[in-house]
């Protein structure tokens, strides 16, 4: 029997043996990437005596960047304290910075047949890029920055085949939303994605659908390399690659087909991802005090480019107030150059810097007791953006945006 892609790169990296669901690995990285927010928001972590390589270690400033608060600003100088003292030069802080998941594909840093390392759980994006990717605790990160390994459990792989052609205003999200409400979690599995609809998929679809599968439970989420991925990376891949595919006869734990054409905008309800989603259209009328645009899963040039055509001419609605941040500072500069920043503030949406602070409830977009937030952005769950009184449901951008200008939850081919 065959092996998937998750077992085959994870055998490349383990001394070439064949991996197998249920074996134990140690497997070596090649890359391993520490964010700003470990540094002083969750307690920190003590710098080691040395590095295994620091030519394989990036350090992202993307929580909280610029400082919001003087703990922040004393996190920042333990970090930068950090990257001075090993000489690590793939440094992204303050003008060079965006959100881990997004400079690192822009920057072709994350590729095909690699395994990278990160202390955020939604690293699993990069494997829209073929990449093995994924979060790890403090502890193991700790190890990963020291020895250049991490442990992993190897999973069985469930492989979705994604039929058909998306509707209008319909987007890769509303395919992650229908998942998760039909089918649930996927604990300590990784997926696979095939089918026509995939391969049609431009890359901002494929790393929204990656990196919400962290909200799945999965360990890892791979695409193939193909030519959708080829010219992503032509020109920017920072050294050479070698992609990674299935067997013929890979074994998996079961294979689910969807035919993306039946799908319509959907919005997941407050508090869960799983079984908690309605169309749109159900929840018409539903009062919003804030809508958001950004994350690691909705802040690409893409994304603006869909909230910019239907914020075009319109208004935000009285009361509401439209917040979009960028994915980095390079999705930035082209929304200015290409007027959707220009768009969308005459709109009277807020557009801010390059940042993971709203998503995570840090700052740039703190909900308070009882407001109401539609976001495009990854988690839902009681407090994530603010005061556990607030309500956060998940939508496409496109469903966002709609939904700013009336005032309340739209789906956004009515608007």
């Amino acid at each position: 029997m065959g092996h998937t892609i998750a077992e085959k790169i994870l055998s490349a990296h383990a001394g070439g043996q064949p991996v197998n669901p249920g074996d134990i690995v140690m497997a070596d990285l090649d890359l391993v990437v520490d964010l700003d927010i470990v540094f002083g928001i969750t307690g920190g972590h003590q710098s080691p005596a040395k590095v295994f390589d620091p030519d394989k270690i990036a350090v992202v400033a993307d929580h909280t960047v610029p400082a919001p608060s003087i703990a922040a600003a004393n996190a920042m100088a333990r970090m930068r304290r950090f990257v001075e003292k090993f000489g690590i030069e793939k440094f992204y802080a303050e003008g060079r910075h965006g959100i881990a998941h997004v400079v690192l594909a822009e920057d072709g840093l994350a590729l095909p047949g690699m395994t990278l390392a990160c202390d955020d759980s939604h690293s699993c994006s990069s494997g829209a890029l073929n990449c093995l990717a994924r979060g790890l605790g403090l502890a193991d990160m700790m190890y990963a920055l020291c020895k250049g390994q991490a442990w992993y459990m190897v999973g069985p792989t469930v492989k979705f085949i994604l039929d058909g052609e998306l509707r209008e205003r319909v987007y890769p999200r509303d395919i992650l939303h229908h998942i998760a409400d039909r089918h649930g979690a996927f604990p300590g599995r990784n997926l696979e994605w095939d089918g026509e609809a995939v391969a049609a998929m431009p890359m901002q679809g494929r790393f929204t659908l990656a990196t919400l599968s962290a909200e799945l439970s999965c360990e890892f989420s791979l695409f193939r390399h193909d030519a959708v991925t080829a010219a992503y990376l032509d020109g920017r891949a920072a050294k050479p690659y070698e992609p990674v595919d299935p067997d013929p006869d890979a074994d998996y734990e079961e294979t689910i087909r969807i035919d993306v054409s039946a799908l319509e905008p959907l919005v997941v309800l407050p508090n869960k991802m799983a079984h908690n989603a309605k169309p749109a259209r159900d929840l018409a009328g539903t009062r919003i005090d804030q809508a958001f645009i950004g994350s690691c899963a909705n802040g690409r040039i893409e994304d603006f480019a869909v909230a910019a055509d239907i914020m075009r001419g319109r208004q935000v609605a009285p009361g509401v107030r439209m917040i979009v941040t960028p994915g980095s500072q390079s999705v930035l500069r082209e929304a200015m150059a290409k007027g959707y920043v220009d768009t969308l503030m005459a709109g009277g949406a807020v557009v801010t810097n390059s940042t993971c602070g709203a998503c995570y409830g840090g700052h740039m977009g703190v909900l308070g007791d009882g407001e109401v937030c539609i976001t495009a952005s990854t988690r839902n769950f009681q407090g994530r953006m603010g005061s556990p009184e607030a309500e956060i449901y998940l939508g496409s951008p496109a469903t966002v945006a709609a939904s700013a200008i009336t005032g309340t939850i739209a789906d956004p081919r009515e608007v």
